[in-house]
């Protein structure tokens, strides 16, 4: 028996929080695009973006279950301040609101991406409470904040103490290793920066991804979109789109494709240059 092949080219995933990671890493970096790339062979991080005073540093890791790993520090060796941790199901949209704060905040001679955090919980989330997400009954010093379709949420720790403990939890998707992303946030992030990361989950345009050719059934199946998985209660939805014309297309990377479980490293590319892709 044979089955058509998929269509290739864009498909729009809504919410956006459920798209997963698209056919290339670069929405997330595209902000800081102009900022030094270093590239390296070994390591946890194939490619380390640096603010030019290396205050801010963000670390890409293309076949790690961390993908992402986001801090920012007083000085360029100092300890970091604050670390923000994203994992290989979250989609880089999300991901683009925190290098887009950074991005619009950073000069020499500004600290706001340092400053204490806000004493009120509810800064960082208000987003999505703006949106209409249910804010829960406090539950073991947890407050949780779950979007109207109970397919994304946000985890506040509103007791603990300690300025390196993970206080935000960003999630969306069942729980499961190959289906929740997750954005983790210490506790002297300041809240700002957390909102700015939240704000693309509560908007409603959805994420564009790309189709890959895949076994009938699987979750790139033409019937689902490419990060649904067969244990979403409701699958998200997906549109699907001819390429669109020059004046708007997106940019695509030429570099090639490292598969999530590999070990293998792509050569250094020039500073500024899209990063390998990956397929949603």
């Amino acid at each position: 028996m044979t089955h058509p092949a998929p269509a290739e080219g864009d498909v729009y995933v809504s919410p956006r929080y459920l798209a997963g990671l698209p056919g290339h890493a670069d929405p997330s970096f595209d902000p800081v695009k102009h900022w030094q790339h270093h590239h390296f062979v070994d390591g946890p991080f194939q490619t380390v973006v640096t603010s030019p005073d290396h205050r801010i540093k963000i670390g890409w890791a293309g076949d790690d279950y961390d993908v992402w790993r986001i801090s920012a520090a007083e000085d360029a060796v100092s300890r970091a301040t604050w670390t923000a941790t994203f994992n290989q199901n979250t989609p880089p949209e999300i991901v683009r609101g925190l290098t887009s704060a950074l991005a619009r905040e950073w000069s020499t001679d500004t600290h706001s991406f340092l400053a204490a955090p806000s004493y009120r919980w509810t800064d960082a989330v208000q987003p999505l409470l703006d949106a209409g997400w249910e804010r829960r009954p406090l539950t073991r010093g947890t407050v949780e904040i779950v979007a109207p379709d109970g397919l994304a949420g946000a985890n506040i720790d509103v007791i603990g103490t300690g300025p390196d403990r993970e206080t935000v939890e960003l999630w969306a998707g069942p729980q499961g290793w190959g289906t929740r992303a997750e954005a983790i946030f210490t506790a002297r992030t300041p809240k700002h920066l957390i909102a700015a990361t939240a704000a693309p989950s509560s908007t409603p345009p959805p994420s564009p991804a790309t189709r890959t050719t895949s076994t009938p059934g699987s979750p790139n199946s033409p019937s689902s979109p490419p990060s649904s998985h067969r244990s979403l209660p409701h699958r998200p939805r997906s549109t699907s789109s001819r390429p669109p014309p020059p004046a708007v297309a997106r940019p695509r990377s030429s570099t090639r494709s490292v598969p999530r479980w590999s070990t293998t490293t792509l050569p250094p590319v020039a500073p500024g240059a899209a990063l390998p892709a990956r397929r949603r």
